[in-house]
């Protein structure tokens, strides 16, 4: 089986000083077409949003082309695609009764595929206004290690749509190079080959918890220093002062690159304790619309369990191993020993089963996790109870799956079903 695997590598450009108004005025032209692009396109409230890219070329793409003294086809094209992709989310976003606004783009960023720019190990040459532009890469003196290293100039990987970016303090030009490969790998097709490790997140505490008993990282120390860095920010804006306004806008957003770079360090925890374990698959709960469920308090909204999943899943990818989620409710009330499902089986940080008496921390729910993807695998051979089974992974071993001896996993009513995170009633509102 061949898996698209994509990495993103960040890479400083050498651009010429006298080159370097050529692709600033690119991107005014590029920014110009997606703004005049969403304009087109957004109709809400009074008909429907246009978010079809050959509608909208067809509509003002020769048009974009005059207005903006013939940029370059393909980046005209990629304008258009940029505006039509995100008034669809946004439209998205307004079918979930969420509020949203036209995009509006007023940030350095242009869109280059192989057809306004020609992709090099060691350069790119990239089209503007005035001609091609060509800018070396400033790479470290020793790439062992680094995603240039790993990615960028891996011949393994090829370079696909990427983007240019301005740092406006620093005065440089960055390409965000999007690299690909397609990696074969044995993925696990029935149940009787899988094993899966069980991934529960948590808001307190550890921010992950496995079911082989591993536990990962320290929501508190990261939700520390989310509060210590908003109080700095805040300081500095009250403070007022030209030097303060400086600092304020020096740090920009340094905690949220401190995060990234703290759970890119537990995800390689998590794909590591499942490689250990020889497991095929990882299971996380699927939290997407969590946070319209819970409190609005800052700790519970800035929940980072998004990013933890998807970084876990970029680096599986590479291990082939598979991430899929799995419906939460029950997994903090129901036995991953037995399948008994009660809610007085948790009693705070305790998990005690009162069926077969098994006693744990409560945070080591995980195994419930893994359950339920290994009765979901298992459920999905013909026949359903042909003998195919599946494991998942416990501290001690493993335990085999078989989809037709857990009564308990068949929800008993609507009233009792809850995904055990936090809720407005449960940490107040």
């Amino acid at each position: 089986m061949a898996w698209e695997v994509t990495r993103t590598v960040r890479v400083r450009l050498d651009v010429p000083d006298d080159r370097k108004s050529d692709l600033h005025a690119t991107n005014d032209k590029f920014q110009y077409s997606a703004n005049r692009t969403a304009d087109w396109a957004w109709r809400y409230p009074d008909e429907d949003c246009v978010t079809s890219k050959s509608e909208a070329e067809a509509a003002i793409y020769d048009d974009l082309r005059e207005e903006t003294d013939y940029l370059h086809a393909n980046l005209v094209q990629k304008a258009i695609k940029r505006a039509t992709d995100d008034i669809g989310n946004c439209v998205d976003r307004l079918a979930e009764g969420e509020n949203t606004s036209k995009p509006h783009y007023d940030t350095f960023s242009i869109v280059y595929d192989k057809r306004a720019a020609t992709y090099y190990r060691d350069k790119v040459s990239l089209a503007t206004v005035n001609g091609r532009v060509e800018c070396e890469y400033d790479l470290p003196d020793d790439t062992d290690g680094t995603p240039h290293g790993e990615y960028l100039l891996n011949d393994e990987y090829s370079f696909s749509t990427s983007t240019v970016h301005y740092d406006s303090e620093a005065d440089e030009f960055y390409l965000h190079a999007v690299m690909e490969r397609e990696l074969d790998v044995s993925s696990p097709e029935k149940a009787e080959h899988s094993k899966v490790l069980g991934v529960d997140c948590n808001v307190d505490d550890h921010i992950a918890v496995t079911s082989t008993g591993a536990f990962v990282g320290n929501a508190d120390y990261l939700n520390h220093q989310r509060r210590e860095f908003e109080k700095r920010r805040a300081s500095l804006q009250q403070t007022g002062t030209r030097s303060a306004h400086l600092t304020f806008q020096r740090i920009g957003d340094r905690f949220g690159r401190w995060s990234r770079e703290y759970l890119h360090r537990c995800s390689k925890e998590i794909v590591a304790e499942a490689k250990g374990h020889a497991c095929t698959h990882i299971a996380f709960e699927d939290l997407e619309q969590i946070r319209a469920r819970i409190s609005d308090d800052k700790k519970f909204q800035q929940w980072a369990f998004r990013e933890l999943q998807q970084q876990t899943e970029h680096k599986a990818e590479l291990a082939g191993i598979v991430v899929e989620t799995v419906e939460p409710s029950y997994t903090s009330q129901q036995c991953s020993k037995c399948g008994c499902t009660l809610k007085e089986n948790r009693d705070a940080q305790h998990f005690e089963c009162l069926d077969c008496s098994y006693s744990v921390n409560a945070d080591y729910n995980a195994a419930n996790v893994a359950r339920k993807l290994a009765l979901k695998l298992q459920r999905g051979q013909k026949p359903p109870a042909g003998g195919a089974f599946c494991q998942y992974a416990l501290k001690s071993g493993t335990m085999t799956v078989n989809a037709t001896d857990v009564a308990s996993d068949t929800y008993v009513s609507a009233e009792r079903e809850s995904t055990d995170k936090p809720t407005a009633s449960a940490v107040g509102s």
